[in-house]
């Protein structure tokens, strides 16, 4: 029998991704998830605001790191995957694509967002998804559950679902190692030839075709001008 996923909730918190990594440093184990109805400090990547309205899911666990395990930057590439497997099941598959790194859009508008964090020997995976609602006036399409038709479900339902889909996918990083992760999330994602605009830490634009990712998870743009840029980090946009 699977066990079940321990699962801590409560009403409001700044960030679940700092209440997991207190408990990953007072030396708590692997796979325990906290989930807030709302947060009063979410955070995005690049300490982006993440608006925490009621009605959504706002929930973060922690893996700790043991020798030989793939580099702990690709678990974003576990939890997308995750995700997408979860969420594809309640819209269809045909709806939803992956965004690299972790992004997951559903009908090519952000639906979700993943944040990595370092605690130590853990790294702490949060996870915000659009159920019940989406912000308005980004950068970028963003939508949720409810506004694309679906019937949503509560935060605590969906999660009760992620956490081992998450944890089946950390099962297989681990003792696959990347590259079953890495073929899942290509054949999910915008494929090949796909045009992008990655927007990189110090503000350079960069654009390109997708040209896959290299064996540790890193997107690979390839230049007009010849050549392939490879990227560990930084936004990327469709064109």
């Amino acid at each position: 029998m699977t066990p079940q996923p321990d699962i801590r909730t409560v009403a409001v918190t700044a960030s679940t991704n700092d209440d997991v990594a207190a408990l990953a440093r007072a030396g708590a184990p692997s796979g325990i998830w906290v989930r807030a109805d709302t947060q009063s400090g979410g955070r995005g990547r690049h300490g982006r605001i993440w608006s925490s309205p009621p009605g959504n899911l706002y929930a973060s666990t922690f893996v700790r790191r043991v020798p030989g395990d793939p580099p702990p930057a690709t678990l974003a590439l576990v939890a997308a995957v995750a995700l997408d497997e979860l969420v594809g099941a309640l819209v269809g598959s045909e709806r939803i694509q992956l965004k690299w790194p972790n992004d997951l859009l559903l009908d090519g508008a952000k639906l979700s967002g993943i944040l990595l964090e370092s605690s130590g020997d853990a790294v702490v995976v949060g996870f915000g998804v659009n159920l019940a609602y989406h912000p308005e006036g980004l950068d970028r399409p963003v939508t949720s559950l409810a506004a694309a038709g679906i019937a949503a479900p509560t935060a605590e339902a969906f999660l009760a679902e992620l956490a081992p889909a998450f944890a089946r996918w950390v099962q297989r990083w681990r003792g696959e190692g990347l590259a079953a992760v890495r073929q899942r999330w290509l054949a999910r994602a915008h494929p090949v030839g796909t045009a992008l605009s990655a927007r990189q830490a110090d503000g350079s634009i960069v654009e390109g075709l997708f040209d896959g990712l290299d064996g540790d998870g890193a997107l690979r743009l390839r230049l007009a001008a010849g050549g392939v840029h490879v990227m560990h980090a930084g936004d990327i946009f469709l064109l």
